[in-house]
Parts: structure tokens; C-alpha cells; sequence
């Protein structure tokens, strides 16, 4: 049994409930913290939303949330026993940094902290921090109950063995955790993700194609296929020596773009944000069905179907 007993988890936002909702549905005494009472009787009625659409834990626990998870606004009550802690605080390093300044008066000296940051490097959160080496980044993906990634990154401080640790803890949890040997700016996924973003609106602004066409492209050729085979493994079936032309030839006239995408720059500017707002690269009609809450209900029923299908 891994020694993570009490676990507290910082934040009551999407991320940070969606974390506190996988832990508690696999039997884990989990606690959550926010300031705001606000944001966390809004975590509770999510969780209640959402749980019954959970199946039985990854152990086989069926979920009993009354008894495994504690909503409170105090911190020193969420992280003083914790074991292991995860932070899932707004992605604004001056709120990281006053709460991570707060945690070292707080934590039990044996607790592991581990951050979902996206974007902040582990260098930069552990700077200064007493509990240097015993902290690590934990990056989990939305809908934090459903999509198995979890990025995990350690500093040449950190023993090798607390991330084993927590990544036990994931895998128990129906997790697959990917453990990296470097620090870099968005991990892994988001890198990949981006890369493809990138060309996608390149294609998109060049007038290859419209915008539903190129996801059509995506979605019915290679997402399909990386469902099942990550990037090497494809180029592997698909022949090294006929990748090795195909790069040859692409890779120059792919997108050298640094910046942000144009498209993206101009919806944002004229407050078109996705599917927050109503419209983004596509309209949402948010008087059809039960608007935001709807899409984005329908989004997970298909990603557990897909799992499921998947792991079937």
C-alpha cells in the first residue's frame, strides 16, 4: 500500500475538483481547499453531477464521496496531515508562489507537493521553496477524471523514487503516467498539440481548406490512428526509410510561425474565446439544449465511451 493516506487537493476550479473527483471515486481520503465558499459549494454540485455518470473506481471501490472527500476554505486544515498535496491553483505564478509560501509553516515535513501547472517550469515554482526537494509537477489534462495522461516532472533534487511514488498512486487510480528526464516549456502533449495548431491554422490561412474540413481531416485520419499508435510507433509501421522522404520533403514547407496564430489572435480580440463565450473558430448555440453544460457533458460521454471502446 503506497503511503499516501490523506491527500489534499488546492484549488476547487476544473482542474482541481476533476483531480479531487478521480482520487475520491478510487477510495482516497482526499480534502479541498479554496478561499472562496462560492467556488467550493460550486466543486460540490459538479461532483454530484458528475459522479453517477463514473463507473467503479479503477480498484473496484465504488464511489462514496460522502465519506472520502471534506470541502474546506481553511487551509491549514486541508494540508497540515496531507501526505501528498496537489496544487491546482489559478495558472498566475504570484498566486502559486503566496500559497507555496504559506504551505512551507503548514506541511508535515515527509508531504509531497506536486503542481498542475501547464505552462510554469518545476525551476521556477521550487525557487526558494523549503520543500525543494520533495516537489515535482503532476500535469494533469482536462477532464481530469477521464483522460488517463498525467505529466510527471522532477528536478535533479528530487529523489527519483517520490515520483515513482506518486505515479503508483496514478496507475492505481487508472492513470498512465508519463515520467520525464527534462524540464521543458509544455511538457510533452501540449507541445505535440501546439504543433499540430500551428499547421492547422496555417493551412487554414492559406485557404487550403475551411476550419471543418481541416478537423474532419484530424479527426477522421491520424487522431484515429494515435488513439492506438503514438507518433514513432506510426512511423515505424508506415516505414522509416519512407518517413525519412516524407520529412525530407515537408518539413520545409511547413509553418515557421513564433507567435500566436493570426486567427486565434483575431478572435480573441474581438471576444470570440471558444466555447465560453459562444463562438470561437465555430459558433455555439447556447439556447440549444442545456448550452455550455450540455457540450460539455456530451464531450466526456463520448471520451468514456471511446475508453471504454478502447480498452475493450
Amino acid at each position: 500500500m503506497h503511503r499516501f493516506q490523506n491527500i489534499a487537493v488546492l484549488g476547487s476550479g476544473t482542474m482541481g475538483h476533476g483531480i479531487a473527483m478521480l482520487l475520491a471515486a478510487n477510495g482516497l481520503q482526499v480534502s479541498i481547499y479554496d478561499p472562496s465558499s462560492e467556488a467550493l459549494a460550486a466543486a460540490r454540485r459538479h461532483i454530484a453531477a458528475k459522479l453517477p455518470s463514473l463507473e467503479t473506481g479503477h480498484n473496484g471501490v465504488q464511489p462514496q464521496l460522502a465519506d472520502t472527500i471534506r470541502y474546506t476554505a481553511n487551509l491549514q486544515e486541508a494540508a497540515a496531515d496531507a501526505d501528498l498535496i496537489f496544487e491546482a491553483v489559478p495558472e498566475r505564478i504570484e498566486i502559486k508562489r503566496e500559497l507555496f509560501g504559506r504551505l512551507e509553516t503548514m506541511v508535515k515535513q515527509t508531504a509531497v507537493i506536486a503542481s498542475n501547472t501547464s505552462s510554469y517550469s518545476l525551476e521556477t515554482l521550487i525557487e526558494g521553496r523549503k520543500f525543494a526537494d520533495r516537489m515535482i509537477i503532476a500535469h494533469f489534462f482536462n477532464p481530469a477524471h477521464l483522460v488517463p495522461l498525467v505529466e510527471l516532472v522532477r528536478h535533479a533534487a528530487v529523489p527519483a523514487a517520490i515520483v515513482e511514488e506518486v505515479a503508483a498512486l496514478l496507475r492505481d487510480c487508472g492513470k498512465t503516467p508519463v515520467i520525464l528526464q527534462k524540464d521543458i516549456p509544455g511538457f510533452i502533449a501540449n507541445r505535440l498539440q501546439a504543433a499540430v495548431l500551428r499547421e492547422a491554422s496555417y493551412l487554414l490561412a492559406c485557404g487550403v481548406a475551411d476550419a471543418k474540413q481541416i478537423d474532419l481531416a484530424m479527426t477522421a485520419g491520424p487522431g484515429l490512428r494515435w488513439a492506438l499508435n503514438g507518433p514513432f510507433e506510426i512511423a515505424d509501421f508506415g516505414g522509416l526509410d519512407v518517413w525519412e522522404k516524407v520529412c525530407a520533403s515537408l518539413f520545409p514547407k511547413l509553418s515557421g510561425e513564433d507567435s500566436a496564430p493570426a486567427v486565434i489572435r483575431e478572435k480573441v480580440s474581438e471576444g470570440k474565446l471558444g466555447i465560453k463565450s459562444g463562438e470561437g473558430i465555430f459558433p455555439y448555440d447556447r439556447e440549444e439544449g442545456a448550452g455550455l453544460p450540455g457540450l460539455v457533458e456530451a464531450r466526456e460521454q463520448a471520451l468514456q465511451r471511446m475508453l471504454r471502446a478502447k480498452q475493450n
